[in-house]
C-alpha cells in the first residue's frame, strides 16, 4: 500500500526489512533519489514469506524432551546412582539443570533477537559474537552433534545386543556386535536421511507416546510386589534399608569419582538446543522457545529424579541372580550384603566382584523393575533412534551452514545442497564417517565424556555471547524474551567452563586449542562478512568511552603524535603518498585520507566510491579512515576538513599534501589555490608536509589499473623533469640516468600478490626494504623537532629498519666542531638514534649561474615587469594578481631564492642516492607572490631521484628531554 505522502511511497512492511540479510537486494522500498523523481515508478515486492508450521509443544518442548530422554536415562542413570548415591545423583541433576537453565534463558534471548534459521548454537555464536568466535565453534558444535549420534547409537546397539544374547544370538562377541549393529543402524538412519525427512515430525509424536508408556510402565513397576526371580536379581521393591544404602555414594571403579559420573550423566542435557535449531519453523519463536525449552527442561527433570531416587528405593546394588542364594530360615552368619536382611545371600559374588545383577552391575535394572520388560526396551529404541537421527539431521546441517559462511578453505565442498530443500548429502556423508569412526570404539561411557566437554564449551559461548551482546547496550540487541539476566549468562559461561576443566581437563585443553588455533586463523585472514555482532558493538563502546576520557586530558608534549589530514584525493590514485603517511602512522597515530570531490565531478562518482575505496585501504592494510568531501575547491576542502575532521582529541594536527609537480602548466588560480591551502594549514596552526616522488605520485597514467577513480579536485601529475643536465659534473649525470631507470622500477613496481583481485594494488618505494641506505634530514630551522620525530618514526619500520639517518645543520667553518657537539648532545638528550651530524659551511655561497639561470627561467612566465604595470598600484596589483612577481617583489626576495638554488645544490651533491630526503619548509611570508614560492619549493626538491619531503612544524615542541 501507498504511503498518505505520495504513490510510490510505501508504508512500513515485514518485506523491506528482509533485504538485511546477506546476498539480498532491497526491491520494495524506493530509493530516496526516485522519491525525489515526479514520475511514478513501481516497484516489485519480495515473494511472500514462508509459512511457519510448529508450535511450542510439537516444535520444541516434545523435540527437546526426545533429545534429553536418550540413552543415558535408560542404560547410565541407574548406575550413575549406585556409584555416586542418591544425594550426589541428585546434585549431579541439579546442577545440570542449572548449567541448561541458565544457557535456555541465553538461547530464548538469543533465538528471540531476530529470526535464527538453521545452524543452531553455530548461527546464534556467530551472528552475536563474529565469525571469530563463531567459526571455531561452528566445526566444534558440528562435530559435537556427530558424536551425539554415535553415543545415541551406541546405545541402541548395546539394548539391541543384550536382547539379542537372550535369545542366544551372538555374531562375534559383546563388543564387537555393538560395533556391528551400530554401524548397520547408522547405516540405516543415513540412508533415511538422504531419502528424506518429512516423516520426522509427523513420527516424532510416535517416538514420544512410546517413551511415555515406557516410563509410565516403569513407575508402575516400581509398585508391583517382586517375584523370587526379581528378588534374585536385587530387586525388592520400595523398603527403607535399601533407600538408605543406596543415599550416599560407593565408588567401584578405581577413577570412579563424582566429575566422571557427573562428565557421563551430562550428554543427557544436551538436547535444549533442539528447539532453537528450527527456530525458522516456528510459528512464534518468540514464545516457543522459551516456554517449550524450559517446560521440557522441567518435565525432564522431575522424571531424572523421580527414576534415581525411586531405582535406588527398591534395588540393591549387587545380587548374583541366582534363585539358590535365598536364605532359608535364620542363618545369617557370614552372609555379606544388604540382601541379608532381605533374606539372600549374595556374599559370594560380592566378595569375588562378580556379580551379574543389581543397580551397580546391571544396565538393565530399569526394564527388570518395570512392569513390562519389553516396553522399556522399546522406549530405549525410541529414545536412542530419534535422538540419533535427530544429531544426524543436525550436524551436516550446522556444518553446511559454516561452510557456506566460507570462513575457512577447503570445506566448501560440503556447502552445496541438494534438492527443493537444499539438503547437505556431502555433509551427511561426512558425519556418517565421523559417527562410524566413533561408534567403532563401543564405549558408551567414553563417548559420553567426549560429548560432554564439547557441549560445555558450546553452552558456555552461548552464555557468554547473550552476556556480551547485553553488556555492549546495543540498539539492535532486542530480545522479545526479558526473563533472562546478563549476570546469569555470565555464569552460566563460567561455570561450564569450569565443569569443563573438572570433568576432563585435558579434553578441555585439547578443545580450547582447538578453539585459540581456529579462531586465529580468522582473526589473521579477517573473513569480508559483516554480521552486526556485539564485538564491533563492544569494539564502538570501547573506542567512544576512550575518545570521551581522552577529551579531559591536557595535551603533554611526551604523548605528541602525528595525527595526519592526507589530501590524497582517491587513495588509491596516489598510493605513494599513502604509504608514506603509513610509515609512520600506522600503530601510532591518527591518519585520515581526505578526499576533496568538486562539484561537476559529484554527479559522475559512482555511489559505491566510498566503499571500494575503504576495501582498497583494507585490501593494503593501512590503516586510516577515508572523508570524501564536496567543495568548490581544493582550498575551501582543505579549509573544512582541517576544522571538521577528527573527534574530541583524535584530530588532526598535520596536514600533508602531495607536491604538485606540473605547476608550470596549471592555470594560475590553482597555483594560488595550492598556496593558499599552504597558507590555511600554518594559520590553523598545524603541521605540514608536502611530499614530492621524482615521477610524480598519480598512477593513473602509468597503469590503467581498473578501480582507479579521477578527482578534479587534485590535478594529474606529471613526471619530474630529468635534471641530468643540472648535475654538477657530467659523471655525475651518468649515475643520475641510470639510477633514474631503477628508481622508476622501484617507485611502481606491480604488486606481487597470489589473489588476483588485488590488480589495483600497486607497490610503491615506501614498501621496499631499503636496506642500509641513509635518509638525510636537512633541519634548517628549529620547527620544534617534527622534522627529526617523522624520520625516527619511519625508521621504527620493518622495511626501514636498517637506515641510518643523518642530520645536517647550517653552520659556520670556525665553529663547525663547537655546532657539531651541540647538536650531537641535543639528539642524545631526545634519545634520537641518528648516526652522524654534518655541518654545512658552504651554504652561504651564491650557486652556480647556470643553476641561478635556470630558477629565473622557471619563474619567468609569471613575472610582471615595471613596465608592464604602468599606473597600478602593488596593492591593486596583489589583489588582481596574486600569483604575479613584480620586478621589486623579485630584487626583495632574490637573496632567499639564492639561498634555495644553493640548498638544492647542496642536497643533490650529498643525498642523491638516498633513500629518503627530508627538507625544513620555508614559511612563506604574506607578501611573497605565489608563482615565487611556488618556485622555491620546486627548486629545494628538484633533481632528486629519490622521495624528498618537504616538512615543517606549527613551532611548539613536539620532542622533549624531560621525565614529565
Amino acid at each position: 500500500r501507498s504511503s498518505f505522502y505520495s504513490t510510490i511511497d510505501l508504508l512500513p512492511q515485514l518485506e523491506h526489512y528482509a533485504s538485511t540479510l546477506p546476498h539480498q537486494q532491497a526491491r520494495s522500498r524506493p530509493s530516496l533519489e526516485v522519491l525525489r523523481k515526479a514520475f511514478d515508478v513501481s516497484f516489485p515486492l519480495l515473494g511472500e514469506k514462508a509459512p511457519a508450521r510448529f508450535g511450542w509443544v510439537v516444535g520444541v518442548m516434545v523435540r527437546c524432551m526426545l533429545n534429553i530422554w536418550g540413552v543415558i536415562l535408560f542404560l547410565r542413570l541407574s548406575w550413575i546412582t549406585s556409584q555416586a548415591g542418591i544425594l550426589l545423583t541428585w546434585l549431579i541433576i541439579l546442577i545440570s539443570v542449572t548449567v541448561t537453565s541458565v544457557t535456555a534463558l541465553s538461547i530464548s534471548a538469543i533465538a528471540t533477537n531476530g529470526r535464527v534459521i538453521s545452524g543452531g548454537a553455530y548461527f546464534m555464536i556467530s551472528r552475536t559474537l563474529g565469525p571469530e568466535i563463531g567459526g571455531p565453534i561452528g566445526v566444534v558444535f558440528s562435530f559435537a552433534n556427530a558424536l551425539a549420534c554415535a553415543l545415541n547409537t551406541v546405545g541402541f546397539a548395546e539394548v539391541a545386543r543384550d536382547l539379542m544374547q537372550e535369545f542366544g544370538v551372538v555374531m562375534v562377541d559383546s563388543i564387537n556386535d555393538v560395533r556391528i549393529v551400530g554401524v548397520i543402524t547408522v547405516t540405516v538412519l543415513l540412508l533415511i536421511s538422504l531419502a528424506g525427512m518429512e516423516w520426522e515430525s509427523k513420527t516424532q509424536i510416535l517416538f514420544f507416546l512410546v517413551l511415555l508408556v515406557s516410563l509410565s510402565n516403569y513407575f508402575v513397576g516400581t509398585f508391583i510386589p517382586p517375584n523370587i526371580e526379581k528378588q534374585a536379581q536385587g530387586i525388592f521393591g520400595y523398603r527403607t534399608e535399601i533407600f538408605l544404602e543406596n543415599l550416599t555414594p560407593n565408588w567401584r571403579e578405581n577413577e570412579a569419582n563424582f566429575f566422571q559420573m557427573f562428565a557421563i550423566f551430562f550428554p543427557s542435557a544436551i538436547g535444549i538446543l533442539s528447539g532453537a535449531n528450527i527456530s525458522g519453523d516456528l510459528k512464534d519463536p518468540a514464545t516457543a522457545i522459551p516456554k517449550g525449552t524450559l517446560m521440557a527442561i522441567f518435565w525432564t527433570t522431575i522424571s531424572y529424579l523421580m527414576i534415581s531416587v525411586t531405582v535406588a528405593s527398591c534395588v540393591v546394588r549387587d545380587a548374583s541372580g541366582n534363585m539358590t542364594d535365598i536364605l532359608t530360615g535364620n542363618l545369617t552368619d557370614g552372609c555379606v550384603g544388604l540382601g541379608c536382611k532381605m533374606g539372600w545371600n549374595f556374599t559370594d559374588c560380592i566378595q569375588q566382584k562378580n556379580c551379574e545383577y543389581g543397580l551397580a552391575n546391571n544396565s538393565k535394572v530399569l526394564g527388570q523393575v518395570s512392569g513390562f520388560y519389553y516396553l522399556i526396551t522399546a522406549g530405549v529404541f525410541a529414545a536412542s533412534l530419534s535422538s540419533a537421527l535427530g544429531f544426524l539431521v543436525s550436524a551436516p546441517k550446522v556444518f553446511q551452514c559454516l561452510c557456506k559462511d566460507n570462513l575457512y578453505p577447503y570445506i566448501g565442498f560440503f556447502a552445496k545442497g541438494y534438492g527443493k530443500n537444499d539438503e547437505p548429502l556431502r555433509a551427511y556423508v561426512l558425519c556418517y564417517i565421523i559417527a562410524v569412526a566413533f561408534i567403532l570404539i563401543a564405549e558408551l561411557n567414553t563417548i559420553a565424556a567426549l560429548i560432554s566437554n564439547f557441549f560445555l564449551c558450546s553452552y558456555s559461548l552461548i552464555n557468554f555471547s547473550c552476556f556480551h551482546a547485553s553488556i555492549t547496550n546495543s540498539p539492535g540487541w532486542r530480545p522479545s524474551f526479558h526473563y533472562y539476566s546478563k549476570w546469569t549468562a555470565l555464569f552460566g559461561a563460567v561455570i561450564s567452563v569450569v565443569l569443563m576443566f573438572l570433568f576432563t581437563w585435558w579434553a578441555a585443553l585439547i578443545t580450547f586449542c582447538i578453539i585459540f588455533f581456529l579462531f586465529g586463523y580468522i582473526n589473521y585472514n579477517k573473513p569480508k562478512v559483516n554480521w552486526g555482532s556485539s564485538v564491533q558493538a563492544g569494539t564502538y563502546n570501547m573506542a567512544l568511552s576512550y575518545s570521551v576520557s581522552l577529551t579531559g586530558v591536557e595535551d603533554h608534549v611526551k604523548n605528541f603524535r602525528p595525527q595526519c589530514l592526507v589530501l590524497t584525493g582517491p587513495p588509491n590514485q596516489r598510493p605513494a603518498l599513502v604509504d608514506f603517511v603509513g610509515s609512520f602512522t600506522k600503530h601510532i597515530s591518527l591518519m585520515i585520507c581526505g578526499d576533496i570531490i568538486m562539484e561537476p565531478e559529484r554527479q559522475t562518482r559512482p555511489q559505491d566510491a566510498t566503499d571500494q575505496l575503504v576495501k582498497w585501504m583494507n585490501k593494503r592494510k593501512v590503516r586510516s579512515f577515508y572523508t570524501p568531501f564536496t567543495a568548490e575547491s581544493l582550498r575551501t576542502g582543505a579549509r573544512y576538513l582541517m576544522q571538521a575532521s577528527g573527534l574530541g582529541k583524535l584530530k588532526p594536527n598535520t596536514l600533508v599534501l602531495g607536491f604538485k609537480s606540473n605547476w608550470r602548466e596549471s592555470s594560475s588560480e590553482s597555483i594560488e589555490d595550492y598556496i593558499n591551502t599552504i597558507y590555511d594549514t600554518f594559520d590553523a596552526n598545524f603541521c605540514l608536509c608536502i611530499l614530492r616522488m621524482m615521477d610524480g605520485l598519480d598512477i593513473s597514467d602509468q597503469f590503467d589499473c581498473e578501480g582507479l577513480m579521477k578527482n578534479q579536485g587534485f590535478e594529474l601529475d606529471e613526471s619530474a623533469e630529468n635534471y641530468d643536465h643540472q648535475s654538477p659534473d657530467r659523471d655525475s649525470g651518468k649515475i643520475i640516468t641510470a639510477h633514474t631507470y631503477h628508481t622508476l622500477s622501484l617507485v611502481f613496481a606491480a604488486d606481487d600478490v597470489s589473489d588476483n583481485s588485488n590488480s589495483d594494488q600497486i607497490k610503491t618505494v615506501f614498501q621496499n626494504t631499503q636496506g642500509k641506505k641513509s635518509i638525510d634530514v636537512y633541519w634548517i630551522a628549529d620547527d620544534g623537532g617534527l622534522t627529526l620525530l617523522v624520520p625516527y618514526l619511519i625508521t621504527r619500520r620493518k622495511h626501514w629498519r636498517n637506515c641510518k639517518i643523518r642530520v645536517f645543520i647550517v653552520g659556520e667553518e670556525q665553529n663547525m666542531d663547537e655546532g657539531r657537539n651541540e647538536m650531537i648532545a641535543l639528539l642524545k638528550r631526545f634519545r634520537l638514534h641518528f648516526s652522524d651530524v654534518i655541518v654545512m659551511t658552504d651554504s652561504e655561497k651564491r650557486p652556480q649561474a647556470k643553476n641561478m639561470t635556470r630558477f629565473v627561467d622557471s619563474v619567468a612566465p609569471f613575472r610582471l615587469h615595471d613596465e608592464q604595470q604602468t599606473g597600478v598600484t602593488d596593492q591593486e596589483l596583489r589583489q588582481r594578481e596574486p600569483w604575479k612577481i613584480s620586478d621589486k617583489e623579485f630584487e626583495a626576495f632574490k637573496q632567499k631564492s639564492e639561498r634555495k638554488v644553493r640548498l638544492n645544490e647542496i642536497i643533490r651533491r650529498n643525498s642523491q642516492h638516498t633513500a629518503l630526503v627530508l627538507v625544513s619548509l620555508p614559511v612563506p611570508h604574506s607578501d611573497c607572490p605565489s608563482a615565487l614560492y611556488m618556485a622555491w619549493l620546486d627548486t629545494l626538491t628538484c633533481g632528486l631521484h629519490c622521495p624528498a619531503v618537504l616538512i615543517r612544524g606549527n613551532q611548539q615542541n613536539v620532542l622533549t628531554f624531560y621525565c614529565q
